[in-house]
């Protein structure tokens, strides 16, 4: 019998590693064509330390057998910039609170391609910066929370909540930044 390696991964925590990678493509931490060299990796693993190399050198290490990437459901996820940009697309784990941070940065949250909580209560303290909250099809948004200084605060979704659809609750301050929250345009094929 050979020598065990650790315990075997499920496709769960392939997927979920996968998700961590295309997270740090996003963030500018890894370019395309190392996205796709690790995501062999994570693809072929079968026990935890196969999956290590890939995330050597990334911030939060690996996360395995059901260990959530994100922040515990009970506390926000916090995200912050100065200057830089904040950006959340594809599959990425949505908490029911959510508290961005921004000085001078832009903020994207992509909520189209991933599971939501029924709420998803959004506080944002933006000064100079923009925040964009693009939102699924189906998807309303309370944008009545929000205080705006000399920014704007706009909403292209239904504001009235209704049953069985995932809405937001978007609520804060924006001293000279805007807000916006709206569905994802389309044109030739292409979403943005």
């Amino acid at each position: 019998m050979t020598q065990q390696r650790g315990v075997r991964i499920s496709d769960a925590d392939r997927e979920r590693a996968a998700a961590r990678l295309q997270q740090a493509l996003a963030e500018g931490r890894i370019t395309l064509s190392e996205l796709e060299e690790r995501l062999g990796v994570v693809y072929a693993a079968r026990y935890e330390a196969d999956l290590l190399p890939p995330f050597a050198d990334l911030p939060g290490g690996v996360v395995v057998r059901g260990v959530p990437a994100a922040a515990p459901p009970d506390r926000p996820l916090v995200l912050r910039t100065g200057m830089g940009t904040v950006k959340r697309t594809g599959a990425w784990t949505v908490p029911s609170q959510i508290k961005v941070q921004s000085a001078m940065g832009s903020v994207v949250l992509d909520f189209c391609d991933t599971t939501l909580p029924p709420t998803v209560d959004v506080t944002l303290e933006l000064g100079a910066g923009s925040a964009r909250l693009l939102v699924p099809n189906d998807a309303t948004a309370d944008l009545d929370g929000m205080v705006s200084g000399m920014g704007t605060v706009r909403s292209r979704v239904a504001s009235m909540q209704v049953p069985g659809r995932p809405h937001f609750r978007v609520h804060g301050r924006s001293v000279m930044g805007s807000v916006v929250v709206r569905h994802r345009f389309r044109f030739a094929g292409h979403r943005w």
